[in-house]
């Protein structure tokens, strides 16, 4: 019968369920927050209702050609044109406007911004093409 009796006890504490009360014990000097359940984002609507149009187009990138001294000298001798540009055009972006505005084909484009914050870039021509007919078709002489 004791038997019984133990196998009913142990029976109880399991239907019961066992609790461990008391503090825990700390091994670690320092606090590790614990990892919890993150959750996929799933928006009801998109952050943006409209998609961002781009603002850079051919017209806007190329402002207007500079018709300095120094730009011209550039137009007779090395067989470049002289614009100011947008300042948040490219180097790529720039080629590409002025082979759609002006029917030509670039060589290479150098740029740099001036102290007065505009960009200016350097647009040399390919050999095909001559600045100072160009220069008088886009009206810089």
């Amino acid at each position: 019968m004791a038997g019984a009796a133990k196998a009913q006890a142990v029976a109880k504490k399991l239907t019961k369920g066992i609790s461990k009360k008391g503090t825990r014990i700390h091994t670690k000097v320092h606090f590790y927050r614990p990892k919890t359940l993150s959750l996929e984002r799933n928006p009801k609507y998109s952050s943006k209702s409209v998609p961002k149009k781009n603002t850079l187009d051919k017209h806007s990138i190329i402002k207007y050609p500079l018709t300095t001294e120094s730009s011209m000298k550039l137009i007779e001798d090395s067989n470049t044109l002289v614009f100011i540009v947008d300042i948040k055009a490219n180097k790529r972006q720039i080629k590409a406007a002025v082979k759609e505005l002006y029917n030509i084909e670039c060589e290479k484009v150098n740029t740099l911004i001036t102290p007065r914050g505009l960009k200016k870039s350097y647009v040399r021509l390919s050999k095909d093409f001559d600045a100072l007919d160009v220069a008088n078709k886009v009206g810089v002489i």
